[in-house]
């Protein structure tokens, strides 16, 4: 198996409601660092704003449901199919469930539980 993991351009940071807009304003006033708020349409994510972070995009996804802070990590891979049989393989299962994707993405766990979406690059 071939399957080379690249790391994607994309992070994102679920962040809890109470702690949004101090989040957002920390990146945006005191970091001064370009942020934009972005239309979403997602039944997990109520706001998302888009952070440029030198050659990444940071993601502060306002999530009503969290108690706290999570980091999620974007790998991009040539073909979805056979990295995510090749995961399988290893004992890493796709957990599609924890929100919405669009077709031909999976979210996978390392064992610590950080999130990764995996798409084809």
């Amino acid at each position: 198996m071939n399957t080379k993991f690249e790391a994607g351009i994309n992070i994102a940071i679920k962040i809890p409601k109470s702690k949004y807009e101090k989040t957002v304003a920390f990146y945006k006033d005191i970091l001064k660092l370009e942020v934009e708020e972005k239309l979403i349409d997602n039944p997990t994510v109520s706001r998302t704003h888009e952070v440029k972070f030198g050659n990444n995009i940071v993601w502060l996804d306002c999530v009503d449901n969290y108690t706290h802070s999570e980091t999620w990590l974007q790998l991009t891979v040539p073909n979805v199919d056979e990295a995510t049989s090749y995961l399988k393989s290893n004992g890493v299962e796709t957990c599609d469930e924890i929100e919405e994707l669009p077709e031909n993405m999976h979210w996978i766990m390392d064992p610590a539980g950080t999130v990764f979406n995996l798409q084809q690059n």
